[in-house]
Parts: structure tokens; C-alpha cells; sequence
């Protein structure tokens, strides 16, 4: 993968193609990039443990992003992302699912960020599924991955109630909630830690972990309702 493609796909991220069947619909197109080419850029960049690093660069901060582009993140989600403990992870993670009809503010964010949680849980759960049905894999495994299973469902029923404690305006349903996927995240991590073996999962989870933690961070501090 080539720098260039790396620069020209995050200039487009306010028009990336959704990432999955949940995905919301493609935006305004700013540069034609091969919808292939962004699907791809997408799947490394939400895989890819943090910090980031791509042919060399790495990325730990929105200066760090903003330094190798000459442009297209807006400065208000610059700002937002800014006030997070993980800003590259919240710019990268939210852009593909703003919607491009709404102003960019911390409720809007939220609500992308929230989407972005869903879509590397469904990925996860996706992956860890697969390890437990595969008839290679030890069976003192298989019910620590049940354990992250039940953990990954966890969080996505918290995911749809936080979407509806934002609907009815209900603060204080969507801290608890949020902050109930702070705890849920530990769960398959802790769990491969308790049995003395390192996780299949280790990476897949600190993306989420981080996404988490930007969404309490966005919830809590800074939407007002």
C-alpha cells in the first residue's frame, strides 16, 4: 500500500462507502477513489492496533494525521476528536458514518462514533465466532470464546439502547450505558489473561476499547441535550 493511496483515502473519508450492509449510504464524492481501494483502506485502518502506522508513518496524534494531508478533515470534528484520549481512532473511526445531511457537533459524532462501535463489534464477533467453530482450535479455548461472544452481544444491546436513550434525550440512560461498554470490553481480554493465554483478539478489542472510550468521553463531556 503506497502512501498516496493512504492520503487520497483519508481526504475522502467524508465520502467513504459504508464498511459493511449497516454502513450509512456513500457521501459527496471530493476525489474519485475506487470504491474497492476505500473498502480496503478502511478494514487496515480499523484492524490496525494502535498507534497507527502505515509504510513508516505513525500516527499518534491528530497532528500526526493532519501532517501528511493537505487537507479534508473538518476542523470542528478536528476539535471534538481533539478532546478525546484517542483522537486519530475517533477521526478515523467516526468519518465513514457522519451523516453528511447533519452539522458536525459532539451529538452527531456521538452518533457515528456509537455506529463505528457497533460495526468493530459485529467484526469481532464475526471473527471470534469462526475461532470457536473452527474444529482446529483447542477445546480449553472454546468457552473463554464463548465468554467474548456473550461479551460482544453485550455490548451491541447496549449500543441500540444508547441509540434510543439519544432519541428520547435521555442522559442519563446513555452515561449508563456507555459506560456499561467500558466494563463489557475487559471481558474477552480478561478472560484469556485469567487462563494465562495470549488473546486472538487483543487487537480487534483495543480499537473497540478506544472507540468506547471516545464515545463516554463525546456522551458524557461534551452532548447536552
Amino acid at each position: 500500500m503506497e502512501v498516496n493511496h493512504f492520503i487520497l483515502a483519508l481526504i475522502s473519508l467524508s465520502c467513504l462507502f459504508s464498511v459493511s450492509a449497516n454502513a450509512p449510504p456513500p457521501l459527496s464524492i471530493a476525489f474519485s477513489l475506487a470504491s474497492s481501494e476505500l473498502y480496503d483502506m478502511i478494514e487496515v485502518m480499523s484492524e490496525s492496533p494502535s498507534p497507527f502506522a502505515f509504510d513508516g508513518t505513525t500516527l499518534k496524534s491528530i497532528d500526526d494525521l493532519l501532517s501528511i494531508l493537505p487537507g479534508g478533515v473538518d476542523p470542528a470534528l478536528q476539535q471534538i476528536c481533539g478532546n478525546t484520549d484517542h483522537p486519530v481512532e475517533c477521526i478515523i473511526a467516526t468519518m465513514p458514518f457522519l451523516d453528511e445531511n447533519a452539522p458536525i457537533e459532539p451529538l452527531s459524532v456521538l452518533k457515528a462514533g456509537i455506529k463505528a462501535m457497533d460495526n468493530q463489534t459485529k467484526n469481532a464477533l464475526a471473527e471470534v465466532t469462526k475461532l470457536s467453530m473452527d474444529p482446529t482450535t483447542p477445546k480449553t479455548i472454546v468457552p473463554i470464546l464463548q465468554t467474548c461472544i456473550d461479551v460482544y452481544n453485550s455490548i451491541l444491546n447496549s449500543d441500540q439502547k444508547s441509540l434510543e436513550a439519544i432519541s428520547n434525550h435521555n442522559l442519563v440512560q446513555l452515561s449508563t450505558e456507555l459506560g456499561t461498554n467500558v466494563e463489557n470490553v475487559l471481558g474477552c481480554d480478561n478472560a484469556f489473561k485469567q487462563a494465562k493465554i495470549e488473546s486472538p483478539m487483543k487487537d480487534m478489542d483495543t480499537m473497540l476499547a478506544n472507540i468506547i472510550s471516545n464515545t463516554l468521553t463525546i456522551g458524557v463531556d461534551m452532548v447536552h441535550f
